[in-house]
């Protein structure tokens, strides 16, 4: 059965290898690499909010989002062996998507204001304090370990579900299918057209290229 659309699974791994480079790129001091890297990866984080909006049933954060009291009832069930079938995200797994969205997207903006005082300078230090551009370095890192915290809790759910319940949750985010077994019957989906995908897209990637450059200008 056919869940994820292309542009949740292309944003899914894009951001995979983007945060690679950037944690890779700042290691190893190639600052424009880091640049580029945190950039792409805040006009794809905006493609995401567009795309929980408009874009198909599973992309949507209404189809993801509960409230707490279903996500305590869901875990309830799992721990008691259960297997409650979603086609998308689970309550569980829609909480871990917003909080990577969230601070990806905090890392993302904090470094747009950083500033190392040697190596780097970031496109919009210039628009605010020396004090508040120091600030936003200081969050930057801080963010980074908070993420890594929520990249580990995210690989330990997934070996969860595949080695405890017998459940791969990888290979749908590349072949966009999972087996009639796993999905709730009868279900119906609606996938939006990819051209709309694209649309959304072009809009966040002007305006992070466009502060880029301004920054780069300066």
């Amino acid at each position: 059965v056919l869940v994820w659309d292309v542009p949740t699974r292309l944003f899914h791994w894009s951001i995979v290898v983007l945060v690679f480079v950037s944690w890779l790129s700042a290691d190893q001091g190639y600052m424009t690499v880091h640049l580029w890297s945190g950039s792409a990866l805040l006009a794809l984080l905006l493609f995401r909010l567009a795309w929980g909006v408009v874009g198909s049933t599973t992309a949507r954060f209404r189809d993801f989002l509960h409230p707490p009291r279903k996500v305590a009832g869901y875990l309830k069930a799992m721990a008691g062996g259960g297997k409650p079938l979603y086609a998308g995200h689970n309550p569980a797994g829609g909480l871990m998507v917003v909080a990577l969205i969230v601070i990806l997207l905090a890392q993302a903006l904090t470094g747009l204001f950083a500033n190392d005082g040697l190596h780097f300078t970031g496109p919009l230090a210039i628009w605010v304090s020396e004090e508040a551009s120091a600030e936003a370095t200081t969050i930057h890192g801080l963010i980074f370990d908070g993420l890594l915290v929520l990249i580990w809790c995210h690989v330990v759910a997934v070996g969860f579900y595949l080695f405890v319940k017998g459940d791969n949750l990888v290979r749908p985010m590349f072949t966009g299918k999972k087996p009639h077994g796993h999905v709730p019957a009868g279900l119906t989906l609606n996938f939006t057209r990819l051209y709309v995908a694209l649309l959304l897209l072009v809009l966040p990637a002007g305006i992070v290229i466009w502060i880029v450059e301004q920054g780069n200008a300066l």
